[in-house]
């Protein structure tokens, strides 16, 4: 290629004058366990989590930061499924003309060791309700507590126009990680990857002045984490000096229900136990440096399913209610939709954990099965025992209302149980409070005990059997 083409081409390009950066830096901290996969099956698990390659620290990659704070400002400003409308991130993959991002985010390590979280999965035939063969899998998971420095740098050119609008959606990008509203890694609806930011840094630099131009090229980029002796904030609009009155477009119904144990509850866990522990222990996760048990996300989420997979089959309904909600993979075209339900992991609160022994009996002789003796440790409740569900539609149909609120009611009275071994009498709940919202209407219900009567509390007195009713003339149309 010529000077003269070269010359052309630098001349014709369109090039950015950048005039102002700012360097936010912040504070990740995982509030659940959360996987940030590697993509490598080799090891002893099916999915390892994302290492750096000197230090023995997990890495969570600048393009996946990138990638959940895009969507969460799509989401925000324009609602479920709109259209990118943002100048922050600059153009579209598909977009070959489009213009390059604004916001640098860098791969942010964590501040410490890597701390892992071994977990089982099974998938479970909705038919005979038992593990489908080779459908076993267990990952790797940061433990809750994990910290991550973040580091972002906001590029703001010449068109003054522009600069107002950038600042605005870099604020309401990062209140998303703030607010614990941005979930990060795998299974993020099945309440693994739930995160918040707890601390920023900010520096402006205006480029067009000598002196600040010098403190942009002498500051210590390389540093992971906070600085000293710098000012943090808790609050990144107050940081950025930006006031937003922005509303949240996204249309969901959120459930949020109060339950206490009716029975002892035993969750398997899949971690290696010692020679002295029993044989099957219930499932607990690292919580403030303490291990608490918990009813997991995807457990909750399959009973859930399952017993909808009931209820459809039952009322003779079109079964794709159930893949609309909750997902489905194409065994075909192996195409797979996610899931609309968010479903979080549950801490239980004050219960004990208990030794049982039990043994296989014979069903020829009618005897002890030899050496069939094992021992279990599910976790008991009392009158102090608590765990809160909470449930997330996004873009709800009333039909879909109506399904959710069949579910609850049965996980209300102790009539769909959660966990393994329900046979012999574990695993029912019994609801105490519940709060239903769903655009901008609130419902609680509310029952002292399993005795008294149930009460419903609407300020609009709108009946909440409407949305159930939605559901059997959806069948009958």
């Amino acid at each position: 290629m010529t000077n003269d083409c070269l010359n052309k081409r630098f001349k014709n390009r369109n090039q950015r004058h950048i005039i102002e950066r700012i360097i936010v830096k912040g504070v990740l901290i995982l509030d659940t366990p959360t996987c940030f996969g590697s993509g490598d099956n080799d090891g002893d698990t099916d999915l390892e989590i994302l290492r750096d390659s000197i230090e023995d620290k997990a890495l969570l990659m600048g393009s996946s930061i990138a990638g959940a704070l895009r969507n969460y400002l799509r989401e925000q400003k324009n609602g479920y499924g709109a259209v990118d409308d943002s100048i922050l991130f600059g153009g579209q993959r598909s977009d070959d003309d489009g213009e390059q991002s604004s916001l640098i985010v860098n791969d942010a390590l964590s501040s410490d060791v890597i701390n892992l979280e071994l977990r089982d999965g099974v998938k479970i035939n909705s038919i005979t309700k038992t593990a489908d063969d080779g459908a076993k899998y267990d990952l790797e998971f940061l433990e809750a507590g994990t910290k991550f420095s973040l580091y972002f740098e906001l590029l703001i050119d010449g068109k003054e126009s522009n600069r107002e609008r950038l600042i605005r959606e870099l604020v309401l990008s990062l209140q998303g990680l703030e607010s614990g509203k941005i979930r990060l890694g795998i299974k993020k609806n099945r309440g693994f990857g739930r995160c918040h930011v707890e601390k920023w840094q900010v520096w402006k630099f205006n480029l067009r002045e000598y002196k600040q131009r010098i403190q942009w090229l002498t500051f210590p980029h390389w540093e992971s984490g906070l600085l000293d002796n710098y000012q943090t904030c808790d609050n990144i609009a107050n940081a950025l000096g930006v006031t937003l009155a922005e509303e949240d477009k996204r249309q969901h119904l959120t459930i949020t229900a109060e339950f206490t144990l009716a029975s002892h509850l035993l969750i398997r866990s899949g971690q290696a136990s010692t020679d002295k522990a029993p044989d099957v222990v219930h499932l607990k996760s690292q919580r403030d440096g303490e291990a608490k048990p918990i009813l997991s996300g995807t457990s909750l989420t399959g009973v859930l399913r399952h017993r909808a997979e009931r209820i459809v089959n039952t009322i003779q309904k079109d079964i794709n209610i159930i893949n609309d909600i909750f997902g489905f993979v194409d065994e075909k075209t192996k195409k797979a939709k996610a899931s609309r339900l968010v479903v979080d992991e549950v801490e239980i609160n004050k219960t004990t954990d208990l030794v049982q022994n039990r043994i296989a009996i014979d069903r020829f002789t009618g005897g002890a099965l030899h050496g069939a003796l094992f021992n279990e440790q599910p976790i008991f409740g009392n009158d102090e025992t608590n765990l809160e569900i909470n449930l997330k539609l996004r873009q709800p149909k009333d039909a879909e209302i109506g399904l959710l609120l069949l579910l609850l009611k049965d996980l209300w009275t102790g009539d769909l149980t959660v966990g393994g071994t329900s046979s012999i009498g574990r695993g029912r709940l019994q609801g105490r409070e519940a709060t239903i919202t769903n655009n901008g209407k609130t419902w609680k219900i509310s029952q002292s005990s399993s005795t008294e009567p149930l009460i419903v509390e609407n300020p609009e007195n709108e009946d909440l059997e409407k949305f159930v009713t939605a559901l059997c003339q959806e069948v009958t149309s």
